[in-house]
């Protein structure tokens, strides 16, 4: 049964203030990984999880520890009640708690660089750089061809994240073009995305080579399980592999909905979104309406899953 389900690890935009609700209360080893969290960071992330504010949750270098802790909470208590895929993929920063729980990357090490690699790209990009918009309601050929047209700066896909949901990246400028004319091509919504810069983009590239400094300083293990790369869409072959394709990641495009096809074409026939909200699921039952997928992102949330993983 592990052989086909995978877990599928949320990315940036997917925070919200009080996520993880009764980890901590419910589950010692929660306790534990909250306490070790805030030791290795040497201030209380989870206070802002819990409790905000919004706006200090949402800065890049909080998101992406809390996020990851999030996930690695749940993933070790899945893995505790005898839950263990072999088949792991994450989007964006999500493919950091996937090397986690694929034994890449230790716990410990992975916090402080996922909170290097917030920092980085914050700098990368100076506000008023740039931005992301998604794009709903239209083909990936329909989405291609009108980037195509924009004379207004440079744009490109950023997330091919399911049928009919596409996220574009790129300057300012260009952005506000792609707002003012995607009706005229078709595009049902063009929705302006709250962060702070064209990440995914070739602004990024100068963070990715800072990005790589960081990533050598870490041991890194040959992946355990198959783990699937946002760059390629494909199985990481081993370590090296791994580092090169994470610097790349930053300003590459990020292939989802080919990463889900693909695992599904090898054999996975359900899905575990292991963190907060229901992104990823919403995506993937667009993608493919064979396979099964549930959410982890609480202690109810896990408790349900593990009834019905139970009864399967």
């Amino acid at each position: 049964m592990v052989n086909k389900l995978a877990f599928l690890f949320p990315g940036q935009g997917s925070q919200v203030v009080g996520m993880g609700q009764g980890l901590r209360e419910n589950y010692s080893l929660a306790r534990e990984i909250i306490d070790k969290c805030n030791n290795i960071l040497g201030y209380d992330l989870w206070e802002i999880i819990q409790k905000g504010p919004k706006e200090e949750l949402d800065l890049t270098e909080n998101t992406q520890p809390a996020i990851l802790t999030i996930s690695y909470i749940l993933s070790e208590l899945l893995k505790e009640a005898g839950v263990k895929p072999e088949n792991a993929a994450g989007l964006s920063l999500g493919e950091y708690s996937a090397l986690v729980y694929g034994g890449v990357i230790s716990y410990e090490n992975a916090l402080p660089l996922v909170k290097k690699r917030g920092e980085i790209m914050q700098r990368a990009v100076p506000l008023g750089t740039g931005g992301m918009v998604a794009l709903l309601g239209a083909t990936v050929d329909k989405v291609e061809s009108f980037l195509k047209d924009i004379k207004g700066g440079y744009v490109q896909v950023a997330n091919y994240n399911c049928p009919g949901q596409y996220v574009v990246t790129g300057e300012t400028s260009a952005i506000a073009e792609v707002i003012e004319k995607a009706k005229d091509y078709g595009i049902k919504r063009a929705v302006k995305l709250d962060v702070s810069g064209p990440f995914h983009s070739k602004f990024l590239e100068k963070a990715g080579l800072e990005l790589k400094g960081e990533l050598e300083k870490i041991p890194f293990n040959e992946p355990q399980i198959n783990i699937y790369s946002n760059v390629t869409a494909q199985r990481y072959r081993d370590r090296e592999e791994i580092k090169d394709l994470l610097v790349k990641q930053v300003s590459h495009s990020v292939l989802w909905e080919q990463t889900i096809e693909n695992m599904i074409n090898q054999g996975v026939e359900g899905f575990v979104e292991v963190g907060p909200q229901k992104t990823l699921s919403a995506m993937v039952k667009k993608i493919s309406a064979k396979v099964w997928v549930k959410n982890v992102e609480d202690s109810k949330t896990l408790e349900e899953f593990l009834q019905f993983y139970q009864r399967m």
